[in-house]
């Protein structure tokens, strides 16, 4: 059940980094985020905003094809899953993801779908569109700890 969403446009991978840096400074483990959108929508450049937001200054790929890049970022553990080339999900259970579902942990997931009936209830969801003009980003909260945050959330002009 959907309690609350937001929804905003945004036109460069900029302001999607510095949107996803507003979301990451109102996030505590454990909270799962689902990212939907086509390939090229801007999962990734989500991805790399959030967690330069917590202090990673590395270099931060699309874990297309090891399906997971672990963080580690002071005391956060972070989790970026792209099930993309996911055939089925009980996959996961082999590379042992269910360990990375805890009350430590904070999870990124893109292509959640393709883990559908394995993965836990995510807390939020975010879905990507294409627009003529820049990219419409879609934030539901699905659980209460995400209401909350969701409920928090200042968006960058």
């Amino acid at each position: 059940m959907i309690m609350q969403s937001l929804d905003v446009v945004l036109n460069t991978a900029e302001q999607t980094e510095a949107f996803a840096a507003s979301l990451a400074k109102l996030v505590t483990a454990p909270c799962c985020i689902a990212l939907q959108g086509d390939l090229g929508a801007g999962k990734t450049t989500f991805a790399r905003g959030f967690l330069h937001a917590l202090g990673y200054t590395g270099t931060v790929k699309s874990p297309t094809y090891t399906i997971l890049e672990p963080y580690q970022i002071g005391q956060i553990t972070l989790h970026h899953f792209d099930l993309y080339r996911l055939s089925d999900p009980e996959e996961l259970e082999l590379i042992g993801a269910h360990e990375m579902f805890n009350d430590d942990c904070i999870n990124l997931i893109e292509w959640p779908e393709q883990g559908e009936g394995w993965l836990p209830d995510m807390d939020l969801w975010l879905k990507i569109t294409y627009l003529k003009q820049g990219r419409q980003f879609s934030l539901s909260a699905t659980t209460e700890r995400g209401q909350q945050i969701l409920q928090h959330l200042s968006v960058p002009s």
